[in-house]
């Protein structure tokens, strides 16, 4: 647990921004601890088909609506991983050194970190759907 005084505070969020030639999606956090000088970049990557698509089919089975309620719902889902995947990382404490960084999909050398994410994601599943369907109207 963090001291009071080095309490990471997320100060900007952008995105999501479609990454070329790989199949995710990224946002720039801009993040600050009160013994930095200055805030710094972690650009989190949310994998489609191994994280967006794995957790829209386990909330929501086969996503009816339209195209519109479709992409509404895949913006929610994908801002609430990348939220959780900053939680997982501050966890373990990846987020401590001064420097700008990538937290990329938690597959591969990351895939330790999947379980972590996904027993975050189950907790706060029914207040996810709730979101959901208050702003897409599913």
């Amino acid at each position: 647990m963090p001291s009071t005084e080095n309490i990471l505070a997320i100060v900007d969020i952008n995105g999501p921004f479609r990454e070329p030639r790989e199949p995710v999606f990224s946002y720039d956090y801009s993040i600050q601890r009160s013994i930095w000088a200055t805030p710094h970049g972690v650009r989190v990557k949310v994998s489609i088909p191994d994280e967006l698509e794995v957790f829209k089919r386990r909330l929501f089975g086969m996503v009816v609506g339209s195209p519109g309620q479709q992409l509404m719902i895949s913006n929610i889902l994908c801002k609430t991983i990348a939220d959780r995947k900053m939680r997982v990382a501050e966890d373990e404490g990846m987020l401590t050194e001064r420097r700008d960084m990538m937290l990329g999909p938690f597959i591969g050398p990351l895939a330790h970190l999947f379980p972590k994410l996904e027993a975050l994601f189950e907790a706060d599943q029914s207040a996810i759907r709730e979101e959901v369907k208050r702003r897409a109207g599913i």
